[in-house]
């Protein structure tokens, strides 16, 4: 007889697949629309039900999410990122074209997973300045687009360090 996951009941497993999806989907609903009148609780909680179990054929080799408290600080992290990014890229296009240095960099993963390397791909594009291109076939090798690259190598272990190497603890 299989092991169940002592969690969930089952007939709970079924009907929320992802209770932190249903939930995020029910609340941006509610938020999206800015209001509690019960037409829309209803269709926030159709989505809330509806999405995740729609959507988990798709996806049968869900992550298992690790770490809640690694992924907080990451969240953290990016969050802060983008908002220092943004003002730097702001201060670099509106100011002289000589300190613009762009280039591409190639940055060896060590993820390995496909929630992974897409997660990462993504941090990488959220934050201003920089852009995920290409990944090589034997998901090695991450293209990186920065507007602004003195130091190949300094870059390189900034995204190991900042986003790779919680994204190792937090999904494997």
């Amino acid at each position: 007889m299989p092991a169940q996951t002592p969690s969930r009941p089952r007939g709970l497993r079924r009907l929320l697949p992802a209770p932190l999806l249903s939930a995020l989907l029910f609340l941006s609903w509610l938020m999206l629309n800015q209001t509690l009148s019960v037409g829309h609780l209803l269709i926030a909680a159709v989505l809330a039900l509806a999405v995740p179990a729609y959507t988990l054929r798709f996806s049968p080799d869900r992550p298992l999410l690790r770490h809640w408290p690694v992924a907080m600080r990451l969240t953290v992290t990016v969050l802060r990122d983008i908002v220092v990014s943004n003002i730097d890229v702001a201060r670099r296009v509106l100011g002289p074209e000589s300190a613009l240095q762009p280039r591409f960099v190639w940055v060896p993963l060590d993820v390995q997973t496909p929630h992974a390397i897409v997660a990462l791909a993504g941090i990488i594009t959220l934050t201003p300045g920089t852009l995920s291109s290409e990944l090589t076939d034997d998901h090695r090798f991450l293209l990186v687009h920065a507007l602004h690259c003195t130091d190949e190598a300094a870059l390189v272990a900034d995204i190991k360090a900042r986003y790779e190497a919680p994204l190792l603890e937090i999904l494997g």
